[in-house]
């Protein structure tokens, strides 16, 4: 009922910003962090961010995220959170064991000017961290970013940690972006179906999608090892996908480690896996038949099934990489993408929607809120809206079909368990997209429209 009342007139804000497309960084940090195997995630604050942290993870993946937390009490908000630190390192070592603890930080920790590297390093000088053991770490303030820049900046901390200068091998690093389990499993079958080796960090897959054993893993057998992220500073390239949440860790691995990086869009819809696989092949990579034929029937069903696409108008809402791919996708078998809205900020983002659409003529906008994506729908109502499950307010009070895309989607499952990703995905998606519109039309249709046939 709410949302009747938002008001047509689009005025600008600068200092209010109502139901944020976005969550913070350490959500994404976290999300980041148990993509390494026997990784331990630590939040360095307050007992209530981490719990609100872990069950943003667990409600959207509906599996239980295990994370540590500093515990800050009044007087380590004053004074400082190192004591709790090394505290808790000794505690994790000894009692959970893991190989790896991945430190993120808080609004509270770097509020107060929390030194991560000095405590990790009083921590190393004191004994507290056993041999064969490792902590990584990453700088997450909420109140800057989103949960897609923390993901970046835990990624890069993973680089920062474990890299280091090698001869060049003939493998290659692959970083998938902020994607779900089964995308970045999606992504490993591409490249082992083209022969290449390679080094996925992170790898969610099998951690947060695995499957029901009858007892609890602290730590699921899924997630990069450590043994193949002490190799990523020797491969011979890196490719990267989507800007925002895995350029930050692949420009360390060049400038640093000298290991060239290209940055591609996320693969989803035809093009953007046809860019992905033309870079494997670039490296070395050779299409299989399996790949042709799931290329093939991609474009089998676009020809089959454009009619329901032409002209339909579309909005999108969500995390920058996931839209600039999703415009172009879109744009190319015939929608009309008319408003994208991020609550990430990026000031490149708004030319890379354009170029992806191919026009200046579609209401762009970064570092926004569902508000405005609401106030664009009503001046402008739309067939279609992509996001997450936070859309579904505006869908319910539009009368307009939703797909849910993104994170977090806590109303629906399948997400991490279907890749939209690669061809397959690709696939899946259309599936998605076609059943909300035919489903729609056969709701919406008078008596004398109603078909069996559509």
């Amino acid at each position: 009922m709410l949302l009747r009342h938002t008001p047509d007139t689009i005025v600008e804000r600068e200092a209010l910003t109502i139901q944020p497309a976005k969550t913070c960084q350490p959500v994404g940090a976290m999300y980041a962090a148990l993509g390494v195997h026997g990784c331990l995630p630590h939040s360095h604050g307050s007992q209530g961010c981490c719990a609100y942290h872990r069950s943003s993870l667990t409600r959207h993946y509906k599996e239980p995220v295990m994370a540590a937390t500093s515990s800050f009490t009044e007087g380590s908000s004053v004074f400082g959170g190192q004591a709790n630190l090394l505290e808790a390192i000794s505690n994790m070592f000894t009692i959970y064991n893991p190989d790896v603890i991945a430190i993120h930080t808080t609004c509270l920790s770097e509020t107060i000017g929390d030194d991560i590297p000095q405590i990790v390093a009083k921590a190393k000088d004191e004994g507290r961290v056993p041999e064969g053991k490792y902590i990584i770490k990453a700088n997450t303030p909420s109140y800057i970013g989103s949960h897609v820049v923390g993901f970046g900046n835990m990624v890069k901390g993973i680089a920062e940690g474990f890299a280091t200068k090698q001869k060049k091998g003939n493998y290659i690093n692959i970083i998938p972006g902020y994607v779900e389990p089964s995308d970045m499993g999606e992504v490993k079958r591409i490249v082992k179906s083209m022969g290449v080796d390679a080094v996925v960090f992170p790898d969610t897959d099998g951690v947060l999608n695995g499957p029901q054993t009858g007892h609890f893993d602290m730590y699921p057998r899924g997630g990069t090892t450590i043994s193949n992220l002490k190799r990523i500073g020797g491969a011979k390239a890196t490719l990267a996908l989507g800007p925002i949440a895995s350029g930050p860790a692949a420009k360390v691995l060049d400038t640093s480690f000298g290991v060239p990086c290209e940055l591609l869009k996320l693969p989803i819809g035809l093009g953007a896996t046809d860019d992905f696989v033309n870079a494997l092949r670039a490296l070395g990579g050779v299409v299989s038949d399996e790949l042709e034929l799931e290329r093939g029937q991609l474009v089998d069903i676009l020809t089959d099934m454009q009619q329901y696409f032409n002209d339909k108008k579309v909005a999108l809402i969500g995390d920058p990489d996931h839209l600039v791919s999703l415009t172009q996708f879109l744009t190319d078998i015939g929608f009309k993408v008319r408003h994208v809205v991020t609550g990430t900020p990026g000031k490149k983002f708004v030319k890379r929607i354009m170029e992806a659409a191919g026009t200046e003529d579609i209401n762009v906008r970064e570092a926004s809120d569902y508000f405005h994506m609401h106030q664009l729908i009503k001046n402008e109502k739309v067939d279609l809206i992509m996001g997450n499950s936070y859309a579904k307010y505006m869908s319910r009070d539009m009368d307009i079909p939703l797909v849910r895309i993104g994170f977090p989607i806590y109303d629906r499952i399948g997400h991490q368990y279907f890749p939209i990703l690669g061809y397959r995905g690709g696939m899946r998606l259309i599936e998605r997209i076609l059943n909300v519109l035919m489903d729609y039309q056969d709701k919406t249709a008078p008596e004398e429209k109603f078909e069996l046939i559509m």
